[in-house]
């Protein structure tokens, strides 16, 4: 998958569904979805067949457009997974969650992860006190993730920082809203992320592929 460069809304229409690419926008009535039901062009909202092979590549799309990567990450991600014990499928999604642009997503510092990651490449964190600043690092359990001293007088992160009572965070990371850090305390498991993806079709796609 090339890199998307258009309107992050059209992503969300394409695939019928929330991707939570613009932040806050994405909760209120100004949300695409909320306005246009169908996809996005003009046959947008024609009727499609539905094929097994359609259902599996609308989801593994579903997936690079949430976590926003591209399709040469994404098939290096399977491998991974699928190299490991467990379900595959599971273990794709919770190597994903563990990026670097998601956790501090997660731990409130962006909008959106698209915001956050943008952030990360400027250089604005840290993992265990070194400057950190590729999106796809995996963290591990125990990594720190904090703001650089001199970043925490932007007007973005403070604006960020202020909205952090604001935020929920997922159970396997331990926020500290004083001092702006997020502790990785446990591997995420497939529970803790709280999108409604079908990974058995992913994993029927890439295994045909493989």
């Amino acid at each position: 998958m090339a890199k998307y460069t258009g309107p992050a809304c059209r992503l969300c229409r394409r695939e019928g569904v929330k991707l939570f690419a613009k932040g806050e926008r994405c909760y209120t009535e100004k949300c695409a979805i909320n306005r246009r039901t169908g996809a996005p062009g003009q046959h947008g909202a024609a009727r499609k067949k539905n094929s097994e092979y359609a259902r599996q590549l609308r989801e593994s799309q579903k997936a690079k457009r949430y976590y926003g990567i591209s399709e040469r990450q994404f098939r290096n991600y399977f491998k991974i997974a699928d190299a490991k014990e467990g379900m595959t499928g599971e273990n794709l999604l919770t190597l994903i969650e563990r990026r670097f642009d998601n956790v501090v997503f997660r731990m409130g510092m962006g909008e959106s992860r698209r915001d956050a990651r943008q952030l990360v490449t400027h250089g604005h964190f840290l993992i265990n006190g070194k400057k950190a600043d590729i999106p796809s690092i995996i963290v591990k359990a125990g990594d720190v993730i904090s703001v650089k001293e001199s970043s925490k007088k932007s007007e973005k992160i403070k604006s960020l920082v202020e909205n952090l009572d604001n935020r929920t965070f997922p159970a396997w990371i331990d926020v500290d809203k004083q001092n702006v850090t997020a502790t990785v305390t446990k591997l995420p498991t497939r529970e803790d992320i709280d999108f409604p993806f079908e990974e058995h079709f992913i994993v029927e796609l890439y295994s045909k592929n493989s």
